[in-house]
């Protein structure tokens, strides 16, 4: 230990002592320091603070290693790639029409419908690390997910590609049967056994495949009709189907169940598909893009070529949203981002699904003009007063 004393009072020069026999100058008082460690000269305080200072900066480097090399359980997703439905695409190093008909009279039109992308950085096979998510957090463009929002438990990211090209595929056809049916023009089309889950009501009875012509006898050739059918039949009740298997026309029957616990809802167990049979060729040509949300982008398109006229009026539009045959538009996933890639890509108006209102609301980018539609209908609606140069007031947008 070492200890420090308050200095003595220091004599006036030339004076000497006052001390008398009977007075006494009182003494100062002095008082004690005491700390538990010796001081450290000079050169050992320094060298003991470089010290300190080295495995701070050892610790800082061990730290940005470790965010280096751990993966993390997030995506990110940012804009993607811009594609005017109206216009061309590269193919093979070729420019083809994104949307090409044949059999059919078309007729020229202008403008732009675009349909947006995003793109999505990590996978369950490649995650992701720290840094590139910390960084994502930071910037407005990105959005930052956990991984198993955009990919279901033990999917592996060439069983999501797969996933993802099997739902553009139908989507362009549901797009086509929903521009033909809002066009008036006839077409059929079947429902047929796309799946069936394991230990449902349809597991041994139905197969993958089967054609389903009716349903407790009612006639069905969408998957709206058969989900119609089936809930008319209730739960707990033998419910006869017609179907057409390997070409042969036979009756079977099963019992719907409830979808769950809390859901009353009648179901039979099977994943439906439907094909169509159009009076012409629809061929749409797109290239490393999938999923179902360029739906109802791809069915104003074909409306558009099939009818006098441009339904724009020359005007810049995107939008994004899934589509039925029946011409209900669906919500998607990436609102954000396709909004940003929209006024990037420099559009001026914006269709967006009703449904995803929400997460439009406080985020729709400068000079960019949203409106939220739930129909094929009012899509078409909006983007004609837009083409017309008529007043959009009276379409609704996205608000709080």
């Amino acid at each position: 230990m070492w200890s420090t004393l308050d200095p003595a009072p220091r004599e006036a020069p030339g004076v000497g002592p006052r001390l008398g026999p009977s007075r006494l100058r009182p003494q100062r008082t002095r008082r004690t320091l005491v700390t538990l460690f010796p001081a450290a000269p000079p050169q050992e305080r320094s060298t003991r603070g470089q010290l300190v200072g080295q495995v701070l900066i050892l610790a800082a480097v061990l730290a940005t290693l470790l965010l280096a090399i751990s993966p993390s359980p997030y995506v990110v997703e940012r804009p993607g790639p811009v594609y005017d439905t109206l216009g061309t695409t590269d193919v093979d190093g070729d420019e083809v029409p994104v949307i090409d008909i044949s059999g059919a009279e078309t007729y020229p039109t202008d403008g732009r419908l675009d349909l947006l992308t995003v793109y999505l950085d990590g996978s369950p096979d490649h995650p992701l690390d720290w840094f590139d998510v910390i960084a994502a957090w930071f910037d407005p463009r990105k959005a930052v997910l956990p991984v198993e929002s955009v990919f279901p438990a033990g999917q592996t990211q060439e069983e999501s590609d797969a996933q993802s090209a099997l739902d553009m595929q139908q989507s362009q056809q549901t797009a086509t049967a929903a521009a033909l049916t809002e066009l008036g023009i006839d077409f059929d089309s079947v429902v047929t056994v796309g799946a069936v889950s394991e230990g449902a009501p349809a597991d041994g009875v139905l197969e993958e495949g089967d054609e389903l012509l009716t349903v407790g006898g009612t006639a069905v050739s969408t998957d709206a009709g058969l989900r119609a059918a089936v809930q008319a039949g209730g739960v707990g009740e033998p419910l006869e189907l017609g179907i057409r298997r390997d070409g042969v026309e036979q009756a079977v029957t099963l019992v719907p169940v409830e979808r769950s616990a809390g859901d009353p809802t009648p179901i039979i167990g099977v994943v439906p598909a439907i094909e169509y049979d159009f009076p012409f060729d629809v061929d749409i040509r797109l290239q490393d893009v999938g999923g179902p949300s360029a739906g109802m982008m791809f069915a104003l398109a074909i409306a558009d070529k099939l009818t006098p006229g441009a339904i724009t009026g020359g005007e810049h539009v995107a939008g994004t949203g899934t589509i039925a045959a029946d011409g209900a538009v669906g919500a998607i996933g990436g609102i954000r981002q396709k909004m940003i890639g929209a006024r990037d890509a420099g559009a001026d108006w914006f269709l967006a699904p009703e449904a995803n209102c929400d997460a439009v609301v406080g985020h729709i980018p400068d000079g960019l003009t949203v409106f939220a539609v739930s129909t094929l209908a009012e899509a078409t609606d909006v983007v004609t007063a837009i083409g017309d140069g008529a007043s959009t007031a009276g379409f609704a947008g996205c608000s709080p």
